[in-house]
């Protein structure tokens, strides 16, 4: 019978990750000792990065869980404290150095940075948001979603977000839904107040949840904009030149017009235009057939306007149909990819995603 060493301990540690930082606590210094006595008797003791960590119990459940599946081990004792101030400075200075920067900016970050635009509100921006971030870690990426809607945040809803965002130092760690980090102005202000603040405000608090909030190595990063032109869009446009922007659109042609202007501001600010995405295509029938609610061709309109303007082509990157359970999933905090894999909807969804992946692939 092979009798348990420190180092097989530690090594079956390395797989336990810490749920919102998502590295291994080996890796984080929450792993103060390690002893092993007589009979494989193991004793471990655990910092937890800060005190009433809402993460505790799952931490405390996969430490055990990963100790008695090495050989031998026989009673475990495990002693949970709590991080010194020291411990979390250097932790914090770990992840994100001494002098925090945007990180998408680093020309070493791997992270692909996609804006999703609307010209105007209603057109499923957000919920389009929510899927294909949930149908993008479906695939094993690692995805981040920031609601940079200010004054309409609905992310935390869409999302089924309930826990508010832990603080270390001053360093966030944004919540994790479904395994997507998601940070929204709603996580910060009591339910019910709106947000009232002028544009260098605004811009001032982007900078902040893109600094500030520890956002870990992503492959993608989808920002849910507000709709329109203004300060929001400028400001990301500024803060990560290099994202790039997906349009929503409707397929009526006024609401096609708009969300061009979305496109023609990206060109100004001289962003990528990955494509676009046509939401409330059709409602489904019982006899098969597609009834056009909002009209047709909107989508492929804005794609062709845009391929003229920019000189190079932009795709229409998929058509999503009118579906209650697009919407029933919204406000329930399940994304209809979540909760109706197999429905027409997600699957549309998981076509816009894998077009994104493959971005990312030949990357």
């Amino acid at each position: 019978m092979s009798t348990p060493t420190v180092e097989s301990v530690t090594a079956a540690l390395a797989k336990v990750i810490d749920p919102e930082i998502r590295q291994p606590i080996t890796e984080l210094g929450m792993v103060r000792s390690i002893e092993v006595g007589e009979a494989g008797a193991v004793s471990v003791e655990i910092a937890l990065t800060v005190a009433g960590c809402p993460m505790r119990k799952q931490i405390e459940r996969d430490v055990k869980t990963a100790i008695a599946q090495v050989g031998g081990v026989g009673l475990v004792t495990l002693k949970m404290g709590v991080m010194s101030d020291d411990e979390r400075q250097a932790l914090q200075e770990k992840l994100r150095g001494q002098a925090p920067e945007i990180p998408f900016n680093d020309p070493e970050s791997k992270t692909r940075v996609f804006a999703i635009a609307s010209g105007k509100g209603g057109v499923g921006k957000s919920s389009l948001a929510a899927n294909l971030a949930l149908a993008l870690a479906a695939k094993g990426l690692e995805v981040g979603v920031l609601d940079a809607d200010i004054y309409g945040y609905s992310m935390p809803r869409m999302m089924g977000v309930t826990a508010e965002p832990m603080q270390m130092e001053n360093m966030i760690l944004p919540p994790v839904a479904s395994g997507v980090r998601v940070f929204s102005m709603g996580m910060l202000v009591p339910p019910g107040r709106p947000v009232v603040w002028r544009g260098p405000v605004l811009h001032r608090a982007l900078t902040q949840f893109m600094t500030d909030v520890y956002w870990g190595d992503l492959d993608i990063l989808l920002i849910d904009l507000p709709p329109g032109t203004g300060d929001v869009p400028l400001s990301i446009a500024q803060l990560i030149p290099g994202s790039e922007i997906i349009v929503v659109t409707t397929p009526q042609a006024a609401a096609a017009e708009v969300a061009q202007r979305a496109g023609a501001m990206a060109l100004q600010t001289k962003q990528p235009i990955v494509g676009v995405v046509e939401n409330m295509s059709w409602l489904a029938q019982p006899d098969g057939s597609k009834l056009e609610l909002f009209g047709t061709g909107g989508g492929q309109q804005v794609a062709a306007n845009l391929t003229q303007s920019l000189g190079q082509p932009v795709d229409l990157l998929g058509q999503i149909p009118l579906d209650i359970a697009i919407r029933q999933g919204g406000d329930e905090g399940k994304p209809v990819v979540q909760s109706h894999p197999g429905s027409p909807a997600s699957a549309a969804y998981g076509a816009v995603a894998d077009n994104l992946a493959k971005r990312i692939g030949s990357a």
